[in-house]
């Protein structure tokens, strides 16, 4: 293993679960339930993880999936029910009632929220043993009968390794666990939109009771509902752009200028509380296992934020893999883990391709391309107008259509 076996404490179980996200968390709780040994690791602290701002939309069949597993009670307390989005654009307000389409709506619950939530349940609730605040994570013989996972731990700097039977990689983008993987093991397929979104978290009341989208030659203007006090809100910047040069009032020009218009009531502003920059792109790694890893969540694939997916295609790992898992430690099954990664890509991809299609109503008004710009409003204009393509985006919007 090339690490001093003398400094080292050896333990084993049979699933390690390499970062405590909402994939990670979910697959620990529900094995724990299911009486799988686990153990989850993370390198970040617990405080961290439950204050960190993500993503808040979440589809209603992720909600009823958590809930028949008793973890949506505070989901269900205190997330706000989302059915309809609203497009602006030349003045013009376009309301997409997606629920009345599909039958089915978002929940609005911060993902630190649930996060929160899932620590709970998985460490303090079922005694899920948990590492916080390791460092030097390392996977080892991934294609034998027994991998391991080594690291340090933070509280007395002792080095650890634990033997096991599978390691659920659920660390995000810039974990560890894709990186422990041979070259051409796994391909890593990307798109990049060639633009940036600055994601805005402000202390203002909402301005909707709905997500706004404002479709503008200066870019992409967003709100989107976070908690009665707290408002996120994205602007469409130049690739690479810094949120150093965008002060306070530039920024609420800016978002007036693209949201507003006539008719509507006017943004709520207030304190901006945190500005970074993303690179929109997507990629998808296929395939997302290798020997006894198996991928979930960020560290297999990125859905830029554009159609609100990415906590939801993470959920959607977490429940396939865990019922892969259970196949195998209850009836010997092992068909689910060696399907799992096609059944898993199957819905990334749909989501990739809605994200796409999507993209393109946003960015197309600010490509500074004539016909890209009026093909936007025009596939805009049939989603909002015609039924029957309506309701055909609702699914896929909600979740509902996305494994076919």
């Amino acid at each position: 293993m090339g690490h001093d076996a003398n400094a080292e404490r050896a333990t084993s179980t049979s699933v390690v679960i390499v970062g405590a996200g909402v994939a990670g968390l979910t697959i620990g709780r529900l094995l724990r339930t299911a009486g799988v040994d686990c153990v989850v690791l993370e390198t970040e602290s617990r405080q961290f993880i439950e204050q960190r701002p993500r993503a808040g939309f979440i589809e209603e069949w992720v909600v009823r999936a958590l809930e028949r597993h008793g973890l949506a009670d505070g989901l269900l307390a205190h997330a706000t029910p989302q059915s309809e989005c609203e497009f602006r654009m030349d003045g013009a307000r376009y309301v997409f009632r997606y629920g009345e389409l599909s039958g089915h709506h978002h929940f609005v619950y911060p993902q630190q929220l649930l996060v929160t939530d899932l620590v709970r349940a998985y460490a303090d609730d079922a005694g899920g043993p948990v590492h916080f605040g390791v460092t030097d994570v390392a996977l080892h013989g991934l294609d034998t009968a027994q991998p391991s996972v080594s690291f340090t731990a933070s509280e007395t700097g002792e080095r650890h390794v634990i033997t096991c039977d599978f390691i659920a990689g659920c660390d995000g983008a810039r974990g560890v666990s894709r990186h422990a993987v041979p070259e051409g093991a796994m391909r890593v397929i990307r798109h990049d939109f060639g633009v940036g979104w600055m994601a805005i978290l402000a202390e203002a009341p909402p301005s909707s009771s709905h997500a706004l989208f404002g479709l503008h030659p200066h870019g992409l203007g967003a709100f989107m509902h976070r908690s009665p006090d707290i408002s996120r809100y994205y602007l469409e910047v130049p690739a690479g752009d810094s949120p150093d040069n965008w002060p306070h009032e530039r920024v609420w020009s800016e978002l007036r200028e693209r949201l507003e218009v006539p008719g509507a009531e006017p943004l709520v502003e207030g304190e901006l509380l945190e500005k970074r920059v993303l690179d929109m792109h997507n990629y998808v790694v296929e395939p997302m296992s290798y020997g006894r890893l198996h991928l979930a969540g960020d560290s297999a694939h990125l859905l830029a934020p554009v159609g609100a997916k990415g906590m939801n295609a993470a959920l959607h790992d977490a429940f396939l893999l865990t019922d892969a898992l259970l196949a195998h430690y209850e009836q010997g099954d092992d068909s689910r883990l060696a399907g799992y990664s096609d059944d898993a890509l199957r819905r990334v991809w749909q989501y990739q391709e809605f994200n796409q299609w999507l993209a393109e109503i946003m960015h197309g008004p600010s490509s500074g391309d004539p016909f890209r710009a009026q093909v936007a409003a025009a596939r805009l204009r049939r989603m909002v107008d015609s039924a029957t393509n309506g309701a055909s985006v609702a699914g896929l919007y909600i979740g509902i259509d996305a494994d076919h």
